[in-house]
């Protein structure tokens, strides 16, 4: 099986979803939609990401 780096948008909304996760547990910060998603559900939304960056390696060309 060959890698391939994933695209950049595909990095870039893994790393915002990411990022939005860690802001709104540690920092409190409220963002809108994803509050309403997330609300105590850090460690799965913090997956979809991790699992979105995963799926951008391993399938070539998304």
């Amino acid at each position: 099986m060959r890698l391939s780096p994933p695209s950049f948008i595909i990095f870039l909304l893994s790393l915002i979803l990411a990022a939005l996760v860690i802001l709104g547990k540690y920092f409190g910060i409220s963002v809108p939609i994803l509050s309403d998603i997330a609300s105590g559900k850090y460690f799965e939304v913090l997956l979809v990401a991790y699992l979105l960056l995963f799926f951008g390696v391993i399938i070539r060309g998304l």
